[in-house]
């Protein structure tokens, strides 16, 4: 895996998200679309919190912080790496992640704020991933147990999941 990549491709997805943000009606921030699901500011809340989150367990990895396992990825891990992306139809967050992680109508500032830390925070991380040790292994709810390599891709894999997203909730507002 390419690591710079990887981490280029996340400062890209920010960058999206970043400028996203400016062309977004203020009236319908937080309005859930008429198609139903979330809200613009559900998934900037969503999806940086996620990727502090995952950051986490980046972190953890890249220090050796982990528990000692055999374990390792799941079938839905395997996939979601190896395609670089969500199966079709999209997963659904597990139950369990859902009751901690029930995305809020944040404001563009929070959301603002919120692209701003999770940049520190991975520009922090991603000169350690290089030499991490491939078995030191954090859990993924869905996906099994990730090194830190796997977290990084992991990471750039969600962030562009939620761009696709936001474009779909600008259709369905436009057909209104």
């Amino acid at each position: 895996m390419n690591i710079a990549k990887e981490r280029r491709a996340i400062d890209v997805a920010l960058d999206s998200y970043r400028q996203e943000i400016d062309t977004l009606p203020d009236d319908l921030f937080d309005t859930t679309p008429p198609m139903g699901g979330w809200s613009y500011a559900e998934v900037y809340d969503h999806i940086m919190k996620a990727s502090l989150g995952s950051s986490i367990a980046l972190e953890r990895c890249t220090n050796n912080n982990c528990p000692p396992t055999k374990k390792g990825l799941t079938l839905a891990g395997y996939y979601i790496l190896l395609m670089n992306s969500f199966p079709p139809g999209g997963v659904k967050m597990p139950e369990s992640v859902a009751a901690k992680m029930a995305p809020t109508k944040i404001n563009k500032e929070e959301a603002r704020n919120l692209i701003i830390k999770t940049r520190k925070r991975i520009d922090g991380i991603d000169g350690l991933v290089q030499n991490a040790s491939l078995k030191a292994r954090w859990q993924h709810p869905r996906m099994g147990m990730l090194n830190a390599q796997q977290w990084l891709k992991f990471i750039r894999i969600h962030l562009q999941h939620h761009l696709k997203q936001l474009e779909r909730i600008k259709n369905n507002f436009s057909k209104k």
